[in-house]
């Protein structure tokens, strides 16, 4: 018998761990709390009933303002892919502070070139996906992916799905329907959004061996009955990462991409947090969902990128690329010398240190003990993804997939009180978030198994 499916009589313990963080000498975090409300935004908002101030962080450890240590398994939703200030990028970053900090793309550097060489020969070559393009966040990237596929095609309709999430600036919240978010916003002009091919709680389940199939008739509807037969592209997360780790059926993606290519479009792979080997069996979802010989036309990426540097980037074709060298687009930012050079040591330290395989024999064990404690606690009703992005869907009722929102917020709470930093999302909230920095340890994943242990029992008993 495993920890992870033992009673655990006592609140489990952090893995050792030499580093000692510095002394916290700011204000505290009750006069932090009164500035933010006072100067900034409200629209701000904070994890947890009682928040926690965030002071320090190492590889995959974060401290607060009175040096406690907690294991963060959201890696700053999905940013930190590598480990908090990894000491090999922070080298790379001072370095470059230290000669120069900004420069535009009108001149030239060595770094944006070296690097988007690099990140280019990720893709399989015969995707033709060989163009970079660098920008600031994940909405940035995506808001450049929808202003590509319209200049390439001269088509203007677009097609989401529903659970979606593509960034917070106004274009991409238009591809966002009916998502966790909920955006007080109308729909996007010209954009249509399909059923999300959701085998838990969908029409066709995880038993159906076409089901991917089957959900692509509906992009193949939309196309037909809400356009005019002709699109400028279909856009979605290889795995929907706010949603709530939703995958997409094996067949979905290549019935899709054929379906929108009939219709004039372009296939857009939302690779955000889904990038960058945290599935383990590629280095790209889409590779891992999509199968052999399966390629969007365009990737966006963010997040995971630069490892908590604002940075995201596009890359395409050849070919599309050149439908935008008659039109102005300018970053101001993107490319700037500093976020590059944190970009390419992060990129070179995912390589060079394999965490690709890290993440696929880390999650192996991972999806292995929270199937362990599946058996345990009837509240986890499903367990989805790959490698280190997992979701574990809490639910009421088995049988009837009831969401168990208010005891998932619970669970949430109680984890921070434990030493546990998790994510929650889905469209009812009610799914944890599992998306670690990849070097977490074996001993770190058996903490991690032992706290959401006593946070679930702990809420079933309630």
């Amino acid at each position: 018998m495993t920890t992870a499916t033992a009673s655990v009589s006592k609140a489990p313990s952090l893995p050792p761990c030499d580093f000692k963080p510095a002394p916290y000498t700011g204000p505290s975090k009750e006069e932090v709390l009164a500035m933010r409300k006072e100067f900034c935004t409200p629209a701000l908002v904070t994890y947890y009933k009682n928040p926690i101030m965030i002071v320090q962080g190492h590889m995959q450890y974060l401290f607060d303002e009175t040096g406690r240590r907690y294991l963060d398994v959201f890696g700053g939703i999905v940013t930190v892919s590598i480990g908090h200030c990894h000491p090999k990028v922070m080298a790379a970053v001072n370095a470059q502070n230290a000669l120069l900090q900004h420069t535009t793309t009108i001149y030239l550097h060595p770094t944006i070139a070296q690097y988007a060489r690099k990140l280019a020969s990720t893709f399989p070559k015969e995707s033709n996906l060989s163009v970079v393009y660098f920008v600031n966040s994940g909405s940035d990237a995506n808001d450049l992916a929808m202003l590509m596929a319209r200049a390439h095609t001269g088509n203007f309709d677009l097609i989401a799905l529903r659970n979606a999430y593509h960034g917070g600036s106004a274009a991409p919240m238009g591809l966002t329907a009916h998502s966790t978010w909920k955006f007080n916003t109308p729909q996007g002009f010209g954009v249509h959004h399909a059923i999300l091919p959701d085998r838990y709680r969908g029409q066709f389940g995880y038993d159906d061996p076409k089901a991917g199939e089957k959900y692509a008739t509906d992009v193949q509807e939309v196309i037909r009955y809400a356009t005019s037969g002709k699109v400028a592209g279909f856009i979605a997360e290889p795995m929907q990462g706010v949603g709530g780790v939703v995958e997409m059926p094996p067949g979905y993606l290549g019935a899709v991409y054929k379906a929108v290519r009939d219709a004039g479009g372009l296939c857009i792979a939302d690779e955000v947090q889904t990038g960058f080997g945290r599935t383990g069996e590629n280095f790209w979802g889409f590779q891992t969902v999509g199968g052999p010989g399966v390629y969007p036309d365009i990737v966006t990426m963010a997040k995971g990128i630069g490892n908590g540097c604002p940075l995201a980037a596009v890359v395409t074709t050849p070919a599309i690329a050149k439908s935008l060298a008659s039109r102005i687009h300018f970053n101001t930012f993107g490319g700037n010398p500093v976020s590059m050079a944190q970009g390419f040591a992060t990129l070179n330290v995912l390589l060079d240190e394999n965490y690709q395989q890290q993440a696929k024999e880390k999650g192996a064990k991972l999806f292995a003990g929270l199937r362990e404690l599946q058996k345990k606690h009837p509240m986890i009703g499903d367990i989805r993804g790959k490698g280190l992005m997992c979701g574990v869907e809490l639910v009421t009722d088995r049988a009837t997939k009831t969401p168990a929102s208010a005891q998932c917020a619970a669970v949430f709470e109680r984890c921070k009180d434990l030493g546990l930093i998790i994510g929650k999302g889905g469209f009812f909230g009610n799914v944890l978030r599992i998306k670690p920095p990849m070097c977490l340890t074996d001993a770190d994943m058996q903490f991690m198994l032992e706290v959401l242990d006593v946070a679930i029992g702990e809420v079933e008993k309630a």
